[in-house]
């Protein structure tokens, strides 16, 4: 077993691969680190890349595309005690990988999932956390706390973030539902099951990273509105969250109808119902009142919980006039 393994999901992106691994193994220690990369889309080039870079691991896993299931295929194959899982165009400020390495040494029998502000483009201006509110298609929207201005401040609690980077020990990790597809779902979800399991979700002020998001090229990977919905719901309903405002927010941007369908096939394939076991003594309830923000300006089951929602799907309010 090695100290950490870093992991990264990719769908035909050679150049974010090539330029991320590139980069963690130009400026970053690498002692007693493994490299993996999951390939959703199945890359020639990757591929070859993958196979001659020290300590690294190319797996190739097609069978179900989709952001999650590729990144449970990270933590489910990483050798290391604990795991960095970071999008493949995704650029670590100097020193993050020892520091994150002391950091899981320091602290074994850590439960918590970690993450640092997004740094934007200019190198400048960051965000810690999302606020947990609709934007368009998704649930979260960028936010600054001055709490994570300076590298050397305090961890401090966060509702949700972005998950182009996040750290945690290989035996905290509670995973993705099996059952999400595409792209979609995982912010806010990923952190709710990590606080009802008694764990903390935590920004780490020097656990900076730059993330790429434009796409001169275009997005290669599936994008799509029912991908989306489907794992809200699946998401929304494993945790015991109020599925209202999911399908009032799709439904401002799809026929009624649509929604309803959607929704209904995600209940029947989806839903787990099962409550996750506590993984630690003391539960920290996440107060967003605590958090003192501002909006960054550049981006913005079981058959008995099957028939509640179903009743759930019937009675929304926006469904309803929609048909109107």
């Amino acid at each position: 077993m090695v100290a950490l393994t870093i992991g990264m999901p990719t769908y035909n992106d050679f150049h974010g691969v090539y330029f991320t691994i590139q980069a963690l193994r130009l400026y970053q220690d690498l002692e007693d680190t493994e490299l993996i990369v999951v390939d959703n889309y199945g890359c020639e080039h990757t591929r070859n890349f993958v196979k001659d870079v020290e300590n690294g691991r190319y797996i190739v896993a097609t069978d179900v595309v989709g952001t999650a299931a590729a990144k449970n295929k990270v933590l489910d194959e990483a050798s290391g005690d604990a795991v960095l899982c970071c999008d493949s165009h995704v650029l670590f400020e100097p020193g993050v990988i020892a520091r994150l390495k002391q950091y899981h040494l320091a602290h074994p029998d850590a439960v918590d999932l970690l993450q640092g502000p997004l740094v934007y483009d200019d190198l400048q201006n960051i965000s810690t956390h999302f606020d947990p509110v609709w934007s368009g298609q998704m649930w979260g929207v960028w936010a600054t706390d001055p709490r994570g201005l300076e590298p050397e401040m305090d961890p401090f609690d966060i509702p949700m973030l972005g998950m182009g980077a996040f750290s945690c020990r290989k035996e905290a990790w509670l995973g993705f539902n099996p059952t999400f597809r595409g792209f979609g779902g995982e912010e806010g979800y990923i952190h709710e099951k990590f606080r009802q399991a008694g764990a903390r979700c935590l920004c780490v002020p020097w656990f900076r990273w730059v993330h790429r998001f434009e796409r001169p090229a275009g997005v290669p990977y599936p994008l799509t509105f029912e991908a989306k919905l489907r794992n809200y719901v699946i998401g929304f309903t494993e945790l015991g969250l109020d599925l209202t405002p999911v399908l009032e927010r799709f439904a401002e941007e799809a026929p009624a109808d649509t929604v309803a369908m959607i929704a209904e096939q995600a209940l029947r394939e989806g839903i787990s119902g099962r409550p996750r076991p506590k993984i630690a003594s003391t539960e920290h309830e996440f107060k967003h009142e605590d958090v003192t923000h501002v909006r960054s300006p550049e981006l913005n089951g079981s058959s008995e919980n099957e028939n509640e929602l179903r009743g759930s799907l019937q009675v929304a309010p926006s469904l309803e006039r929609r048909d109107t």
